[in-house]
């Protein structure tokens, strides 16, 4: 796999990310058109993309850190065909050496489903593995979607 670091996403990395997170994140996320996934990138402060590629320069995987009220948050979404080949952790180790904290919404609920009618497999256990910490009192709870923070700290 290759990583590719950027600040900002051509109009094709967009498209493939787009599809990406409509894939596989739960329905109930899904943007409907490109320009409200260019709205929701637009609203994030100090982007950096790290792109996942295969050999062939296939985006098979999309990680970001972003400000949000003076915290840095991130989003990964890595395509179903490369779970848990640790490509997900090695993502996080290195955002781990560039930040001292970092912060994300994480749906710890098994009540949504994907695009294709499978059922969205909570990523808690694997960030808990990673030594993010549960904020059981912080959660976001919307129409869309319920998540729980997690939170980690560098020693």
């Amino acid at each position: 796999m290759i990583l590719t670091r950027t600040t900002s996403l051509d109009s094709k990395e967009k498209q493939v990310v787009f599809e990406l997170w409509n894939r596989e994140y739960p329905k109930s996320l899904n943007y409907n058109k490109m320009k409200e996934f260019d709205d929701y990138l637009a609203g994030l402060e100090d982007q950096n993309h790290v792109l996942v590629k295969d050999d062939q320069n296939k985006i098979l995987g999309w990680y970001i850190t972003f400000k949000r009220e003076n915290e840095v948050w991130f989003a990964m979404i890595l395509d179903t065909s490369i779970h848990g080949k640790g490509i997900g952790t090695s993502l996080i180790k290195k955002a781990k050496k560039r930040n001292k904290t970092l912060n994300a919404w994480v749906i710890d609920r098994a009540k949504y489903v994907k695009n294709d009618d499978t059922i969205y497999k909570s990523p808690l256990e694997f960030y808990l593995k990673n030594d993010f910490k549960l904020l059981k009192e912080s959660r976001l709870e919307l129409p869309k979607i319920s998540a729980v923070k997690i939170s980690w700290m560098a020693d």
